[in-house]
C-alpha cells in the first residue's frame, strides 16, 4: 500500500489546488471517453451528427482544457504561495524524484497519443458531409437538402468550399468560428445571403474537374411539360445548345471563356441579379463597354465590379432549388407524380404556393391540400386511386421540402439560378441589346446566338424521331 501510495505521490502534487484538480478530472474524463469511444474514432466517422459532435469537438475540447488547466493550476499555485514543501528535492538520486519524473513521461507520451489522435480525427471530421451539412441543421438545411439532390452529391463540401492546401483551409476555420458565433447567438441571416464572398476562386475548383476551354460542340437538349388542364397533357421542346469552347470563340463556352477573353461587369446588388456595366476584353483588343439603361457613368461608377468566372452563370451548381412549375415538370416526367391523375398538375400547384409557418405544419399540410383536392372534387376517383393519390401526396410533400424551408424564410425562388433565362433574369441580366459605348454592336438577345429551338412545345417533335431519340409507343418495340 506504501509502495502505490508513492507513485500516486505526484497526483496529488500536481492537483493540490482546485484548478490543476479540474485540470485532472477533465483530463481522466476525457481519457475515458477516448478509450469507449475507440471502435468509431479508428473509422473516422460518427453514425450521425449528434455523435460526431460529441466524438470530434466536445471530447477534444474537454480533454484540452484538462491539459491546459493542470499547468496553469501549478503556476498559480507557486505564484500565490508557492510549491508544496512534500515535492521531492530536484536530484535523480532521490527515487520520489525519479519516479515523478517518470510519471510526467507516461502521462506526457498517454497525452500525446490521445491529442494527436483527437486532433486528427477532428479534423477529418470538419471535412465529412455529416458535419458540413448536418451539424448545424436548422441553419444548413435548405443547403443539405438541395446538395442531396444535385449532380455533386457525391462529392464532398470541402472539395469545392476549401479545396487543397493549407491557407484556405487556415481561411475557411477563421469564417467558420464566426459562423459558430453566430448560430449560437442568433445572429445568422435568414435566409443565408449569397453569393458567398470567401469562396475560392472557380479555377481552383471547379475547374479541377471541368476544363472551361475544352470544345463542348453542341449537344441536344430535350424540356419535357406538362398542362394544368385535366389531362397534363405533355409537350417537348427541343434545344441545340451551342456550347463550343475549345480554341474558337464559337458557343457559349467560347464566346465566354475563349483564348485570351477576359470579361469584368459592374453589379449594384448582392446578389449580382443587376449589371448596369460590361467590358469585354479579347487578347490585344481594345476592350469594349456596354452600359444599361439609365447607368450614366463611362465606366464601373463605383459599383462593384468582378472579374467573370464559372460561378456567374453556374453559380448554383450543387445547391439549386427549383421553381414550383419546373420542379412538378421533372416529377411527371420521371413518374413520381401519376399524369393519369385529372388536373394533378393544377392539384400539386395549389398545394406547393400553400403558406406554412414551420417544417412541421408544412408536413401537414401540404400533402392534406392534396388529398383534399381529389376527396371533395373526385369523390369516386378517390375511393377508387387512394394509393396513386397518396403517392402522389408524398411526391409534392418531397418538392415542397427541398425547395422551401420556413424556419431559414427561404421561399419558391429565394435563390435565383443564372443558367438559362426562362425561370430567372440570368443570360439576359447582359445580353439585354444594350449597345456598345461609341460602338455599333450590342450584348443581343438572339436566340439562335447560343442555341437553336428545333421544336417548341410539340407533343412528339419530328426530331426526336429523326434523331431516334422518341419514346417507343406502348406495346412497341
Amino acid at each position: 500500500m506504501k509502495n502505490l501510495r508513492d507513485w500516486f505521490a505526484p497526483v496529488v502534487h500536481l492537483s493540490s489546488n482546485w484548478i490543476s484538480l479540474t485540470g485532472v478530472v477533465l483530463l481522466t474524463t476525457g481519457g475515458l471517453l477516448w478509450l469507449l469511444l475507440m471502435p468509431s474514432m479508428l473509422r473516422g466517422e460518427a453514425a450521425n451528427a449528434y455523435l460526431g459532435i460529441l466524438m470530434f469537438v466536445i471530447l477534444p475540447a474537454i480533454f484540452f482544457t484538462g491539459l491546459a488547466l493542470v499547468p496553469a493550476g501549478i503556476l498559480w499555485q507557486k505564484k500565490r504561495a508557492g510549491l508544496p514543501a512534500s515535492l521531492p528535492p530536484l536530484d535523480l538520486k532521490n527515487i520520489r524524484f525519479r519516479r515523478l519524473l517518470v510519471f510526467l513521461g507516461v502521462t506526457t507520451a498517454a497525452n500525446l497519443v490521445i491529442g494527436s489522435q483527437l486532433t486528427y480525427r477532428a479534423v477529418h471530421y470538419m471535412e465529412t458531409v455529416s458535419f458540413c451539412g448536418q451539424t448545424c441543421h436548422t441553419v444548413m438545411k435548405p443547403e443539405f437538402a438541395a446538395y442531396q439532390n444535385s449532380p455533386h452529391s457525391r462529392v464532398a463540401c470541402v472539395s469545392c468550399h476549401i479545396g487543397p492546401g493549407a491557407n484556405w483551409f487556415v481561411k475557411s476555420k477563421l469564417s467558420g468560428a464566426w459562423q459558430v458565433v453566430s448560430v449560437n447567438l442568433n445572429l445568422y441571416q435568414r435566409p443565408i445571403p449569397t453569393p458567398v464572398h470567401d469562396l475560392r476562386p472557380a479555377r481552383e475548383t471547379c475547374e479541377v474537374c471541368h476544363w472551361p476551354q475544352k470544345f463542348g460542340g453542341n449537344r441536344i437538349r430535350v424540356i419535357d411539360t406538362f398542362s394544368e388542364d385535366e389531362k397534363a397533357a405533355a409537350s417537348k421542346t427541343v434545344l441545340l445548345m451551342r456550347i463550343g469552347g475549345g480554341a474558337t470563340y464559337d458557343g457559349i463556352h467560347g464566346a465566354h471563356m475563349g483564348p485570351g477573353v477576359v470579361i469584368r461587369y459592374a453589379h449594384s446588388d448582392e446578389q449580382r441579379q443587376k449589371i448596369p456595366w460590361v467590358e469585354y476584353k479579347r487578347g490585344e483588343a481594345p476592350a469594349r463597354h456596354y452600359r444599361g439603361a439609365g447607368h450614366q457613368a463611362d465606366g464601373p461608377g463605383g459599383l462593384a465590379v468582378r472579374i467573370m468566372d464559372c460561378m456567374d452563370c453556374h453559380n448554383r451548381p450543387s445547391h439549386t432549388f427549383e421553381l414550383p412549375g419546373r420542379s412538378l415538370d421533372h416529377a411527371l416526367s420521371e413518374g413520381r407524380l401519376s399524369a393519369a391523375l385529372p388536373f394533378v398538375k393544377k392539384a400539386a400547384l395549389e398545394a406547393l404556393k400553400a403558406e406554412a409557418r414551420t417544417t412541421a405544419e408544412a408536413e401537414r399540410q401540404v400533402p392534406e391540400r392534396f388529398r383534399a383536392f381529389y376527396r371533395g372534387g373526385y369523390p369516386e376517383l378517390w375511393k377508387r386511386q387512394q394509393a396513386a393519390i397518396e403517392q402522389g401526396a408524398q411526391a409534392v410533400l418531397a418538392i415542397y421540402s427541398r425547395n422551401v424551408f420556413p424556419e431559414m424564410n427561404v421561399k419558391w425562388g429565394s435563390y435565383p439560378n443564372n443558367i438559362g433565362h426562362t425561370d430567372f433574369t440570368g443570360c439576359f441580366r447582359c445580353h439585354d441589346e444594350r449597345s456598345e459605348t461609341g460602338g455599333k454592336r450590342t450584348l443581343t438577345q438572339d436566340c439562335n446566338t447560343c442555341h437553336s429551338l428545333l421544336a417548341m412545345d410539340e407533343k412528339d417533335p419530328k426530331v426526336l424521331s429523326d434523331l431516334g431519340l422518341a419514346k417507343a409507343p406502348e406495346g412497341g418495340n
